[in-house]
């Protein structure tokens, strides 16, 4: 058993590419966990995807030994988070595993918005925090400016860090400092078992396998456990600690950080942030902060080739396994035949499962329009909540609608203050104040709805900021505002996968940009093709596609005109025919420039 005083428990947080993933490389081979060769490239980055956007997806987990200048040996458990807003609640579940917090900011970037997100966060937990000024080995490195704003957040004058975890310089006494100032946990493994799940992987042959932090108690194989969301029991079958492989143990302690194989078929009942109990011994009640796991995005996916439908549900099905925030169920659209419709956490969660659907299953997709769930409160004072346009009930039926508002933090140079308050003022945000880090940057506190930062708005403040600027977020409730519904006709039939919920300031604008849109991507036909942009029976904008002309009178040389008048009365009357049984082909490009229009 390790006495508890000789165990760390830290996680590292950063804004995304401040060094997060290089800095637990140079950890990993600084303890002897690898060798130099070994933490090249971001070890505990093991997708593709995370390598290439430079950002933590899955949270990893790693037991590390290290001998202190005086000679006592202590084990360090490096819980790494999630590196985006998207995944803010498993960032909160593994901080709730750490006693204290490493963050890292850039000596060039200096503080960004979500190195105060995540500062907050960690502060909330009631951490214990280590500031370090990374990266101070590049030419556009300014440590003395980074170390004032970082003391600003912060306050108080303890010492900050300078290291470069890719050169290695500083790396050592930053972890005799996390042993100084980091507590052991606290915890009496006589106690009744409470365990902390702070992630779940998957594995086709063992079941779930949950990554556990235990806070009382002790867990060993052999034991019936129970999980208090859902009340399922099940016998473990092995626990252990984590390398970088699996070391099977005889049991976990109180303060101890490792994994737990159980049988659990189906990972939704190993929920991250659940707690662990024993069926014959129970704890009297959980660990607080557990919250189901909420979509705030939702998309259909449909097969490019109708064939491939049931890939698309095994693919989904095997993305599951890893990934219990995915949502889906089927669902069928008359331009775009069978497919399903998913929730996500948010709009780069809905990337990456894309990009994995169409990498790893290779298949073809269309995704139709992002929307968000809205509340819809009903004449008879019911209400519903709706995760598509098509769900929402008919106008004289609805008294009133509530959107998602979340709140928002922007860090960029003062210099931009003022494109900022634009685009902010023309996405219906409301200003909720502003500070300086520095002379020359500032923070600047906003309430969005989140309909309107779904499509383009990190964009938008990227070009408008010249990239400087960085934005996070988090869920703030639901408020009333006059949403209605934009439908969007193509002779006279609705294109259910192209509606929208839209702001009524707004109908007017979205219409008019996107029949003009679809009128360039979608293709001529035979026949004349109406695109109209609808709210309720009432046309507010329309574009028409003309017909491809097949000249009929070529073959007409001299003669009586009314031969020729005959040949185009037959050609009218055969268009027409054409036009009622002839089907609109609306390609990719038509859904995407949904998200293209400005607004």
């Amino acid at each position: 058993m390790t006495d508890l005083s000789h165990i760390r428990n830290f996680c590292i947080i950063a804004h995304i590419d401040h060094g997060k993933s290089t800095l637990a490389d140079r950890l990993l081979a600084l303890t002897g966990t690898l060798s130099e060769e070994e933490a090249q490239g971001q070890v505990l980055d093991n997708m593709d995807l995370e390598k290439e956007r430079g950002i933590t997806i899955k949270a990893h987990a790693i037991r590390m030994n290290w001998r202190s200048s005086e000679g006592r040996d202590y084990v360090l458990n490096l819980i790494d988070t999630p590196g985006h807003v998207d995944f803010s609640y498993e960032v909160s579940r593994s901080l709730a595993a750490c006693e204290g917090a490493v963050l890292v900011v850039d000596a060039s970037q200096g503080v960004e918005a979500q190195t105060i997100s995540n500062l907050h966060l960690a502060l909330n937990h009631e951490l214990e925090i280590i500031p370090v000024i990374n990266k101070i080995d590049l030419s556009g490195a300014a440590p003395d400016r980074v170390e004032a704003q970082i003391r600003d957040l912060l306050g108080g004058d303890g010492p900050v860090l300078r290291i470069s975890a890719k050169s290695g310089v500083g790396i050592e006494p930053l972890v005799d400092e996390m042993i100084r100032r980091i507590p052991g946990p606290q915890g009496n493994s006589a106690a009744p078992l409470r365990a902390l799940i702070f992630d779940s992987a998957f594995d086709q042959y063992r079941g779930a396998i949950a990554y556990i932090r235990v806070v009382e108690g002790t867990i060993q194989a052999g034991q019936t456990i129970r999980f208090f969301s859902n009340g399922r029991e099940y016998l473990v079958d092995e626990v252990g600690t984590l390398r970088l492989e699996m070391q099977k143990q005889q049991k976990l302690e109180a303060g101890d950080v490792g994994y737990m194989i159980a049988g659990v078929k189906n990972i939704a009942d190993a929920k991250v942030g659940d707690t662990i109990t024993d069926r014959d011994r129970p704890a009297s009640g959980p660990l607080p902060g557990y919250a189901e796991a909420k979509s705030m995005v939702f998309s259909g996916f449909y097969p490019i080739d109708a064939e491939d439908y049931e890939n698309v549900r095994d693919a989904l099905d095997r993305l599951k396994l890893n990934d219990a925030s995915l949502h889906y169920e089927p669902e069928t659209s008359t331009a775009l035949g069978f497919g399903f419709r998913c929730g996500f956490l948010g709009l780069l969660h809905r990337e990456i499962v894309q990009e994995r659907l169409e990498r790893e299953f290779d298949l073809g997709l269309i995704a139709t329009v992002p929307t968000v769930p809205y509340h819809v409160v009903m004449n008879d004072g019911a209400l519903r909540e709706i995760e598509s346009p098509h769900q929402l009930p008919p106008p004289g039926d609805v008294a009133s609608i509530r959107e998602p508002i979340i709140r928002a933090e922007v860090v960029a140079p003062t210099e931009y203050i003022g494109n900022i308050m634009k685009l902010g003022s023309d996405r219906r945000g409301v200003q909720r104040g502003m500070e300086y880090l520095d002379p020359t940057r500032a923070v600047l506190h906003y309430e969005f709805p989140l309909s309107e930062i779904i499509f383009d708005f990190y964009d938008r403040l990227k070009s408008i900021t010249r990239g400087y600027a960085s934005f996070d977020y988090e869920f703030d409730g639901f408020r009333e505002a006059p949403m209605q519904k934009l439908d969007i006709l193509l002779n006279g039939d609705k294109v259910d996968a192209l509606s929208i919920i839209v702001h009524k300031e707004k109908a007017y604008g979205w219409g008019k940009n996107l029949v003009e849109r679809l009128k360039e991507v979608i293709p001529r036909q035979q026949f004349k093709i109406a695109i109209q942009a609808a709210v309720g029976s009432q046309v507010i904008a329309r574009e028409t596609v003309s017909a491809l002309r097949k000249n009929v009178t070529a073959k007409c040389y001299g003669g009586d005109i009314t031969r020729k008048r005959k040949l185009l009365e037959r050609q009218k009357e055969g268009k027409k025919r054409m036009k009622q049984v002839g089907s609109v082909t609306v390609p990719q490009e038509a859904f995407l420039s949904v998200l293209k229009i400005e607004r």
